[in-house]
């Protein structure tokens, strides 16, 4: 996983450290227990994240009365971590049925190798052989956390989304050693161009105007607020999963999840 400059304040505690897999621990090992390690670490920061927001917006967005042991979560955190899926129809930053039984929800940053390694490698596999099926959808959240660059990509994403090339800009930024040259905005219109953007003038004026810093902003308040604090982080109809782990530990939540949301 990959985590913001040390000069940036943490939302939560901090992160394991991690393999160049994405996995916590020592890398090479067989078992498959730092998956469940990293799996709960994150459990434990997105529920904390949620209990916390919980009592501080119990009454009309103000800190609640007494002492902070009388202040409960509101609603089954877990439960919250799975009412995050949007499930827009019209959503420009999703692939696969609204009304499809498996959400998966990534939190990801342009300028994040193992982001970059999760687009490459296991994305275009679930997209195969489960988007297409109808079982999952993909919600992508631009969550930046590397500075002005990784912004500026996250709302350069957006404003493709707009003229519907999202998922062809997310492939062109996330290309090997497409990060590595920088994402200015001679380089974020090259991108577009590469991503078949028709109309190159609107891409421009959507990535400064005031839409994509909201749409921005309403990503990162999602994602702070749960306690996210590295990328990529994903939750599988609210089940978390850290960092860029193997393709099994994607489809393993997947199938339990299907399975969870039978009738």
């Amino acid at each position: 996983m990959s985590t913001p400059p040390s000069g940036k304040p943490a939302k939560t505690s901090q992160t394991p450290k991690t393999s160049k897999t994405g996995k916590p621990g020592k890398p090479g090992r067989k078992s498959n227990r730092p998956l469940h390690i990293a799996a709960g670490v994150v459990l434990a920061a997105l529920t904390l994240g949620l209990v916390s927001w919980q009592a501080s917006t119990a009454s009309g967005g103000r800190p609640s009365a007494g002492s902070g042991a009388s202040a409960a979560p509101r609603t089954d955190p877990a439960a919250e971590l799975k009412a995050l899926a949007r499930r827009e129809p019209g959503d420009k930053l999703a692939v696969g049925r609204a009304d499809a039984p498996v959400v998966l929800i990534e939190y990801s940053d342009f300028k994040c190798g193992y982001c970059a390694k999760f687009a490459r490698d296991t994305e275009p596999e679930l997209v195969r052989k489960y988007v297409e099926d109808g079982t999952l959808r993909i919600e992508w959240r631009n969550f930046p956390i590397f500075g002005a660059d990784s912004e500026a990509a996250a709302k350069a994403a957006w404003a493709a989304g707009q003229q519907d090339r999202f998922a062809a800009f997310h492939a062109a930024a996330y290309a090997d050693g497409a990060k590595e040259k920088g994402f200015g905005e001679a380089r974020l219109v090259e991108l577009a161009e590469q991503a078949g953007v028709p109309d190159l003038e609107r891409f421009k004026k959507d990535l400064a105007g005031e839409q994509a810093a909201a749409a921005l902003k309403k990503d990162q308040d999602e994602g702070y607020r749960i306690g996210v604090t590295s990328t990529p982080s994903f939750l599988v109809n609210g089940r978390p999963i850290a960092g860029a782990q193997p393709l099994d530990a994607f489809t393993a939540a997947i199938a339990q999840a299907k399975a969870a949301a039978r009738p």
